[in-house]
């Protein structure tokens, strides 16, 4: 790896983490597409890291809030945990099923289901009155929002797509939906990144260690600032780009899986 693709990659993670475009299948592809298969899961692993530190930056206000007063901020813990647990529970029973669609023969399908909820997201938000907040959120709606998590384990489903749509279809507030999904990839990251270790210890240390700590960096910055516009986009303006881009994304690499064969070879 050199030091251009890993700064490449780390843009790709960092600001495919938090837009709804999924970041695992983005990296997926960029792997294929400059053939990086050595320390592939420890990159990974360090870019899953970078980007945590990412939105403990931007919600790092709440996140004291919720160690510090942790009786005032019960629902915020109570809801979290109950969402993650379901995410954790779908990995658990499905994660064979999850692991196979690591080699792309679904990506595509996948970023097409992106651009459906995406899609679903937007006309429900329209149609009826996002009132909802957190501290409001009833056991089921936020065990729905954490199974729509755990859908997005698959490469090419975006989390935090699937999760604001989660939050949309139960009519939770813009801004509560947005903070709801980024509080919650926390654990997701963490838990992601924890999962990985095994693999990433059984590859062992490569030579790309320097290139691979540069990426950790620019996925950091570029998570950053993916968060802070995800912010404004939630609560200001409708997902129609991104529909349009996971849709034409998907069925290119479905036909490249299948006709072209210029990515997936």
């Amino acid at each position: 790896m050199s030091y251009l693709e890993a700064i490449v990659l780390g843009i790709v993670q960092g600001l495919c983490e938090f837009l709804p475009v999924s970041s695992s299948g983005h990296l997926l592809l960029m792997q294929k597409l400059f053939n990086i298969n050595e320390g592939g899961l420890l990159f990974t692993v360090l870019l899953h890291l970078g980007t945590l530190a990412a939105v403990l930056i931007v919600y790092r206000k709440r996140i004291v809030e919720m160690i510090c007063h942790p009786i005032k901020q019960g629902k915020y813990w109570v809801w979290m945990i109950l969402a993650t647990a379901v995410t954790v529970l779908m990995q658990l029973l499905l994660g064979d099923i999850f692991e196979s669609a690591n080699d792309g023969r679904f990506l595509g399908y996948s970023f097409l289901l992106t651009a459906l909820l995406l899609t679903i997201c937007d006309i429900v938000r329209k149609r009826y009155d996002m009132a909802l907040t957190i501290r409001d959120m009833k056991w089921y709606q936020s065990a729905f929002i954490g199974f729509m998590q755990g859908v997005a384990i698959l490469p090419g489903v975006s989390r935090s797509g699937a999760t604001i749509a989660g939050a949309s279809f139960c009519k939770m507030n813009k801004e509560e939906a947005a903070e709801f999904s980024f509080l919650l990839s926390i654990p997701a990251i963490l838990g992601g990144a924890v999962l990985e270790v095994p693999g990433a210890l059984k590859e062992g240390l490569t030579d790309n260690l320097f290139p691979m700590l540069l990426g950790v960096v620019v996925a950091g910055i570029a998570g950053y600032f993916a968060v802070r516009f995800m912010i404004k986009l939630i609560t200001k303006h409708s997902f129609r780009g991104f529909v349009i881009y996971t849709a034409v994304l998907g069925l290119y690499v479905i036909l490249d899986w299948n006709v072209f064969h210029l990515i997936f070879k």
